[in-house]
């Protein structure tokens, strides 16, 4: 048995939760006043706070006076602040989220004396399969974190490795960060309680020093506890007071043995509360948006534009991370922390916007006003559709996209706007005020092309792009005041529009590059490169696939291997009676599979693009009953409509579902039917793609329900499902169907009493927000049959492809000149290696500003990647952007990557 301890004085602080943001940054900043003044008055006590500096931010904004004597405890050991910004929910953000809240963090730490360097993961609801990697890749050698931990773990501590071999010595507080407080209920006691927690933990420590983590969530330790501590170490059992860092650093002398290698995801030790992945959906949705604008409009920032516009990136970035709290993107907060987090978002994303138009705007002015701009994020050749605003064609007359170099491809015309905006009769009188709509040139969001004045009518031709020449508004008012004057009475105010049309255009965009295009009627006619597509009554095609479909209004998909996946997209709706953490049917549930109406309709029968329309109306119950266990007898009639796309060239069926939510506590799920039974599927997230079961490990308060994270696709067996956002899935039927949450609606943070959760995971609040009732739920995915599975099926790269649309403008030169050349930007060529990162970089005196790019091989063998672009220099950084080693580059870069092997090179 342990002959000595080391407690942990420390507190756990969810930024905002059961209260948002501001209440409990008031606590925060009570609890840190006694944190300083504990310290300052007593030298032996040490604190550390929580493994996220956001909490040190939102202190020292309340408290700037106070910066000085945080740096000092910080310096001197005392005080432990870092690594993490925040401390996110891994699962539910991209694995770039993940390094740049480390970056964040870390950097941030540095400036007030430096982080500590322990990958604290306290709270979170799992971890991650990469995250051992992430830390050593930022020179973190330990960890410690609570949830998720096998039960084949018997120590307090275990190697925790990556699927790249990585590992670091992960500290396990089996007993929760808490785990000390017990111990410290009756100060007078304290040695006689640590003895007999050491005796009854004793199988644990081995020869180490028993760990009391002394605090818990959002109280400041009691300032005597540094008095209590040597008073019981004085009657017997030694005791220390530590940070983590030296805990882990200083005390523990046993080797550890144990090794777990991937994700932490077991219920044995402690719930890891799985519902989070389904719950308010729209923070999934936007949280996706945000990582995926910042993305774009770093790369667009980057490799495009002269402007540096670092400040407004770090502000989104802040914005995003924040987000990623634990209880913040989860959504099991209170109605009014969700907004908060919703907004934050919507601001993060708003503020990355405006950095990647503003870049798109600089290329966007080489190009003729008739023309567009294409910007390509990915950094690989595509040929692409966009859809364009354009002059409608003569009837008859087809259209055409001629690019830069000459070549032409076929236009498909989606639809026509009307030309007669408005048709007005008014007094001559009135006439001054019709001239108060225009502005400069602008009227009704388009330009002033010409206007026509006769006695009794005035007439606005209105164009996209003006080719009449100059205009003047002063010129405009006098004509108009002469002729009201000489043919006083009614008069006639027409505003016509050029006919306009949305036109579907391919085109060729080379790798992180830039290309541009004009559509333009013309009398011959080009074919497509590949097979077009097509559709009839019931069936799309494109050459590689087709859908048919079924009776049932589900989908019968064949894939470019002959592939078939009957029945995609069968809708199971049934009761919840769970809460925001872990989802629980009712006892007596009531299942609704069959829809009572099926109506399909063709709305584009190619050739670049075909879609159907499937609407399936269901009879979902409105709620559950008052005994929570039955589904109430009330059901809502629900139209759910499915739009079915191919596109010329794509080895996928798009497939989107919109409905109107009108229905409580419900959960709703996508299935796709599987061609034979699988033991296991797989998803991609992170910088890794991990495989899983049909089961997971139970063993605690928490049934073990095998619901799992999916961020870019999902895939069993012959089924890929490539994902817009964070999903969850399961495995159903034993293994014969993939079955995807598309809704699930509850009314409380957490239920007191839960079927499949012994104790509860916070207060019975009520939070009918999370209903999403009145709201429109649309997800989208994409289903590639395969028999070889995802890899065979190149989802790593599909999925890239599926997510990132290409970014159009129109072009803002003189209309009418050349079309600039296509230009190309940066290159990767490797099979499954994901980029995560294109950035611009700043440089130290040694060496000029960068572009910093991560690369990470998705596979389970090395992989050989060939970076090209403008550079002549390129530098391996460590994930904190320390630099590892340089190469002088001739034509181009050639790594040699590791299985699953993230790695970060600045390139000059």
């Amino acid at each position: 048995m342990s002959d000595s301890a080391v407690f942990v004085p420390h507190f756990h602080w969810d930024r905002e939760w059961y209260e948002p943001f501001q209440v409990f940054r008031h606590r925060l900043v009570a609890a840190l006043d006694t944190v300083l003044e504990t310290a300052e008055a007593d030298p032996d006590f040490r604190f550390t706070v929580d493994g996220q500096l956001a909490a040190i931010e939102d202190y020292l904004e309340m408290r700037p006076e106070n910066r000085d004597r945080v740096v000092a405890l910080v310096r001197e050991g005392r005080l432990a602040i870092g690594p993490w910004l925040i401390l996110l929910d891994e699962f539910l953000c991209s694995g770039e989220t993940i390094v740049r809240n480390l970056q964040m963090g870390w950097t941030a730490a540095e400036g007030l004396g430096g982080a500590m360097p322990v990958g604290y993961l306290p709270d979170m609801f799992g971890h991650i399969a990469q995250m051992p990697q992430i830390l050593a890749r930022a020179g973190i050698e330990h960890a410690a974190l609570w949830r998720g931990v096998p039960g084949s773990v018997d120590g307090h501590a275990f190697n925790w490795r990556a699927p790249d071999g990585s590992q670091v010595r992960t500290e396990f507080l089996f007993d929760g960060y808490d785990n000390g407080l017990d111990v410290l209920l009756i100060p007078e006691q304290i040695g006689r309680a640590l003895g007999d927690y050491a005796e009854m933990t004793a199988e644990r420590w081995g020869g180490d020093p028993v760990l009391a983590m002394a605090g818990t969530d959002h109280n400041a330790p009691d300032p005597q506890l540094a008095s209590w501590l040597r008073r019981a170490s004085g009657e017997g059992r030694p005791i220390t007071i530590a940070t983590l860092d030296e805990y882990v650093r200083k005390h523990v002398r046993d080797e550890v043995s144990a090794v777990v290698t991937g994700e932490l995801r077991s219920h044995v030790r402690g719930n890891i509360l799985p519902g989070v992945l389904s719950v308010r959906l729209g923070l999934k949705q936007r949280m996706a948006v945000a990582e995926r604008t910042i993305d774009h409009a770093e790369r667009m920032n980057a490799l495009w534009s002269r402007r540096d516009d670092a400040p407004f990136l770090r502000l989104a970035w802040h914005k995003i991370i924040e987000s990623t709290a634990h209880d913040s993107v989860v959504g099991s907060g209170t109605d009014e922390t969700c907004d908060q987090v919703a907004a934050r978002l919507a601001e993060a994303a708003q503020t990355a916007r405006a950095l990647r138009d503003a870049a798109l705007a600089e290329a966007a002015a080489r190009v003729p006003s008739d023309g567009h701009l294409v910007a390509n994020p990915l950094p690989f050749d595509r040929t692409t559709l966009v859809e364009v605003d354009v002059v409608a064609p003569p009837e008859g007359t087809a259209l055409l996209a001629t690019a830069a170099d000459g070549s032409t491809a076929l236009v498909q015309l989606i639809s026509q706007a009307p030309t007669v905006l408005t048709d007005e009769r008014m007094d001559a009188s009135q006439l001054e005020r019709v001239l108060r709509r225009i502005h400069r040139r602008e009227l009704f969001g388009r330009l002033i092309d010409h206007y026509e004045l006769t006695a009794g009518e005035l007439v606005f031709h209105l164009a996209e792009v003006p080719t009449s020449g100059p205009f003047d508004l002063l010129i405009l008012r006098r004509e108009v005041a002469e002729a009201a004057a000489a043919h006083p009475g009614e008069w006639r105010v027409l505003t016509l529009e050029e006919a306009r049309a949305t036109a579907l255009a391919p085109v060729d965009v080379p790798a992180s590059g830039l290309a541009s295009f004009r559509v333009e009627p013309s009398d011959t006619t080009a074919a497509t490169t590949s097979a077009p597509a097509t559709a009839t009554d019931r069936t799309l095609a494109n050459g590689l696939v087709e859908v048919t479909v079924a009776a049932d209004g589900t989908l019968d998909i064949t894939g470019q291997d002959g592939t078939v996946l009957y029945g995609v997209g069968r809708l199971v709706d049934g009761g919840d009676r769970g809460d925001s953490y872990n989802y629980a049917p009712p006892a007596q549930d009531v299942l609704v599979s069959e829809p009572t109406e099926i109506t399909v309709e063709v709305l584009e029968t190619g050739p670049l693009r075909s879609r159907l329309s499937v609407t399936r109306v269901y009879e979902w119950p409105a709620a559950l009953s008052d005994d929570r266990d039955v589904r109430g007898d009330q059901v809502v009639p629900t139209p759910v409509e499915t739009l079915v796309e191919v596109r010329v060239g794509e080895p996928f069926v798009r497939v989107s579902t919109s409905f109107l939510n009108q229905c409580a506590d419900h959960r709703l799920r996508f299935h796709v039917p599987l061609p034979e039974p699988v033991t296991t599927s797989a998803s991609a997230g992170q910088f890794a793609v991990t495989e899983r079961g049909l089961t997971a490990e139970g063993g605690w308060g928490e049934y073990p329900l095998p619901t799992f994270p999916a961020g870019s696709f999902v895939a069993a067996g012959a089924a890929t499902v490539l994902l817009d956002h964070s999903s969850e899935y399961e495995l159903v039927g034993d293994g014969t169907e993939l079955a995807i949450t598309l809704l699930r609606a509850i009314g409380s943070i957490s239920v007191n009493i839960h079927p499949l959760r012994d104790e509860p995971a916070a207060s019975e609040i009520p939070v009918p927000g999370a209903q999403d009732l009145g709201m429109r739920i649309e997800n989208r995915f994409a289903v590639v049959p395969s028999a070889s599975g995802w890899r065979g099926a190149h989802a790593v790269a599909l999925a890239e492809e599926f997510r990132n649309d290409v970014l159009v403008t129109r072009g803002t030169g003189s209309a009418g000149h050349q079309l600039p050349p296509d230009t190309a930007g940066l290159r990767v060529d490797g099979k499954d290696v994901l980029v995560s990162a294109v950035h611009r970089v700043g440089g130290d005196d040694a060496q000029g500003p960068g572009t910093e790019v991560r690369l990470t091989a998705m596979r389970d063998t090395a992989s050989t990647v060939r970076v090209t672009g403008t550079f002549t220099e390129a530098t391996t950084v460590d994930l904190l952007g320390r630099p590892l080693s340089r190469t002088p580059v001739a034509d181009a870069l050639e790594l040699d990557l590791g299985p699953w092997e993230i790695h970060t090179v600045v390139l000059r």
